[in-house]
């Protein structure tokens, strides 16, 4: 029997990857990801050090909902349930909702639901990147997404198809959602929004500044997870750069960012949200990459997930 040089390739991977990191931390770290033109669906990367990055080789999930099919942005959190939760944007224009889908094992998944949450907003002209966190306070997800109802706030600087803000829903089952309520509106339209828990009481904000003069990223702070969030800062990251992604490693944070006009990816290391430091030259990411969500795991799930792309191969 032939057996392929790409399984023979990931079986050595396999076991090179076990002898370098027995005696290493237990932990890795997931990136979701995707493609452009984003009709291929769920990619996923994976680090044991939150710095270099390898492609697992496969598709996960086929987008197979929404008007366009196809997946952006997508957002994973894995939850007191022991399962895996993932939300993505479903039509770059136009659409009501989100995409959403579940697996206990990242290879799995379940069948994908279409979550509306704007159908109140005749108006509304997209539902653009919905992120998930599990808040266990209050045992439940909150979704957060960027929309535009045009005339909806103060026009600013930007055109009535540009004007953004942060809106969410929260749930506990992932079958029935609270009413879309405003999360965050600092007075100009933004985009692309992460929650990092820092501590009791301690939450921030990273996102995007949408703003056709700056498309940068920014933070803000507040002292629940719902807000409000203030102390805008001024950008960290160079114009045209999006979709924010944060690895908490030690005792620092890493916020990767999509340098978009670039095609390539940038990263800050930071302790406190205040002052940043450049590690764009400490970083390795596979080509192709589009943004998503950082999350912790155990090194087992990676080698498991691992195993079986190369038995499927």
């Amino acid at each position: 029997m032939v057996v392929p040089m790409r399984r023979i390739a990931a079986i050595i991977q396999i076991l090179v990857t076990g002898l370098i990191f027995t005696s290493c931390s237990s932990s890795a770290w997931i990136y979701t990801s995707f493609h452009e033109p984003a009709n291929e669906g769920l990619r996923l990367l994976y680090s044991y050090d939150a710095y270099h990055w390898n492609d697992f080789g496969k598709i996960f999930l086929k987008p197979e909902i929404g008007n366009q099919k196809i997946m952006r942005d997508p957002s994973v959190v894995f939850g007191n349930d022991k399962t895996f939760h993932l939300v993505w944007t479903t039509e770059w224009k136009g659409g009501k909702g989100f995409g959403y889908a579940s697996s206990s094992d990242l290879i799995h998944w379940s069948q994908e639901k279409y979550i509306s949450v704007m159908a109140d907003e005749p108006t509304v002209k997209n539902v653009w990147a919905p992120e998930i966190f599990y808040d266990d306070n209050t045992e439940q997800y909150i979704i957060i997404w960027a929309s535009d109802v045009p005339f909806r706030f103060a026009k600013g600087t930007e055109d009535e198809d540009n004007n953004h803000r942060l809106y969410y829903v929260t749930t506990k089952d992932f079958h029935t959602f609270s009413n879309e309520k405003l999360f965050f509106d600092p007075g100009f339209s933004c985009i692309d929004a992460t929650i990092i828990k820092r501590g009791k009481n301690d939450y921030v904000l990273v996102f995007k500044d949408n703003t056709r003069s700056n498309r940068n990223i920014k933070v803000a702070f507040a002292n629940t997870l719902l807000g409000p969030y203030q102390g805008v800062s001024n950008a960290i990251t160079p114009g045209y750069s999006e979709g924010p992604s944060v690895a908490h490693t030690g005792n620092n944070y890493l916020i990767y960012y999509d340098w978009y006009n670039h095609k390539s990816f940038g990263a800050l290391m930071t302790k406190d949200f205040h002052s940043f430091r450049n590690i764009t030259d400490k970083i390795s990411i596979p080509k192709g990459h589009k943004h998503g969500t950082i999350i912790k795991v155990k090194k087992k799930l990676v080698q498991h997930v691992l195993k079986e792309v190369a038995i499927q191969d």
